[in-house]
């Protein structure tokens, strides 16, 4: 049996998020229900949900195995994601998965050797270096740095970590999470240069695309879109679409022999997914349907990564962050206002959620990997409903002004 590292932020979330009263840990953008989900489009006034095009088709469906690689209609709709006028992508080189998460599950089953070395961006969602040293691959961490105003990519950095012919894969992370930065077109391009002089796969999982909601500049393409045949992508409809309980993710690659591998050992683990639930990822994400929902969550995330803005203002000698450009989530660092030291991120998580019932998520317990790293860092999902945030903000503030968190 492999060993695998606990999965902490995961184990966090399972130990207290139905327990708070205020779920601002949450990475998801505001779930919706079926019938928001069909008002978004709706114009009708008369026709009930029940007589609705996706509602009638849900009701009609035989609950048979269906399309095991997924339904054409959800196959094509993904394509358009990556899919430019001229350059239509191929449907038949995307896989349907339960998730994003059994999405790179798969990948790393199928492609990561004991002999392999891998490197992964960092920090970033546990999984992605995890599962692939628990196959006995070696990981190198391809760190982003802290600045006043940004997380960089050092791309002198990711040279030095690649060891010519036993790197086998690059994990990108984009938009990433835990800290909300982007990585730019210009590193995105200089990344495709390097994985073709050294004939790495790169893997860039982009479930939190195409929520950019503050970057100044363009936001990047998928990394599927810049033309390196060994590219792997991954996506859901939980974090970007508001969907996560239909449990629908996807692989796209432009190598179709990947495809195909990764096919075969899909065999052993999904027959197919949730018939019910490919006709709703289908409709979510049919052109008019997708554009509204994006819409409504990147306007949703920008009220209120300004009240979280805000919030942190108020308290400078308690906390500070490095705004967050994209996604859903934000990681600050909060210090003891009679120390000036960084708190210690557990003890003051489960502290505020024992006091107010607001959950956060410790940083260095759930994104750090060396002693110490990241310690006093908490991440924020801000992308919640809003009056969730504004009233869980109100009781952290509460909290710190009566001196709560004075002795973390």
């Amino acid at each position: 049996m492999v060993y695998i590292r606990p999965f902490n932020v995961e184990q966090w979330m399972d130990k207290y998020e139905t327990k708070c009263t205020n779920n601002i840990a949450e990475t998801c953008c505001d779930s919706v229900s079926l019938a928001e989900l069909i008002s978004l489009t709706s114009n009708s006034t008369t026709q009930s949900h029940s007589e609705t095009p996706l509602i009638l088709s849900l009701s009609k469906k035989r609950l048979d195995y269906g399309h095991i690689r997924g339904s054409p209609t959800l196959l094509t709709n993904i394509s358009t994601l990556y899919s430019t006028p001229s350059n239509p992508f191929p449907f038949s080189q995307i896989l349907i998965t339960p998730g994003a998460i059994a999405a790179n599950f798969l990948v790393f089953y199928t492609l990561i050797h004991p002999s392999h070395h891998v490197i992964c961006i960092h920090p970033t969602y546990q999984q992605l270096h995890s599962v692939p040293a628990s196959l006995g691959a070696s990981v190198s961490l391809w760190k982003l740095q802290e600045t006043e105003t940004s997380w960089n990519a050092d791309i002198n950095e990711l040279k030095s970590l690649i060891v010519p012919g036993a790197t086998k894969l690059l994990v990108l992370n984009n938009p990433n999470n835990p800290t909300g930065a982007v990585l730019p077109l210009e590193v995105l391009m200089e990344v495709k240069v390097l994985a073709e002089k050294y004939d790495i796969t790169v893997l860039s999982d982009e479930v939190y695309a195409p929520i950019y909601h503050s970057s100044p500049d363009p936001p990047p393409p998928s990394f599927l879109t810049l033309g390196y045949k060994n590219t792997i992508v991954t996506g859901s409809l939980s974090k970007a679409y508001s969907l996560a309980g239909i449990r629908i993710g996807w692989i796209a690659s432009n190598n179709a022999d990947i495809i195909e591998l990764l096919a075969q050992a899909r065999d052993y683990n999904t027959i197919a997914v949730s018939q019910l639930d490919d006709i709703v990822a289908a409709y979510a994400l049919s052109p008019t349907v997708r554009r509204a929902l994006v819409k409504r969550n990147i306007d949703l995330c920008e009220k209120n990564l300004e009240l979280l803005d805000d919030f942190i203002r108020k308290y400078p000698k308690h906390m500070n962050y490095v705004k967050p450009v994209s996604g859903t989530t934000a990681f600050v660092k909060f210090l003891n206002p009679r120390s000036g030291k960084v708190v210690d991120d557990v003890r003051f998580c489960e502290a505020l959620t024992r006091d107010t019932g607001v959950l956060f998520v410790p940083g260095g317990h759930c994104f750090g990997v060396d002693e110490g790293e990241f310690k006093g860092y908490v991440r924020i999902g801000y992308a919640c409903s809003t009056d969730t945030l504004r009233f869980g903000l109100m009781k952290v503030g509460a909290w710190i002004e009566g001196g709560g968190m004075d002795f973390v």
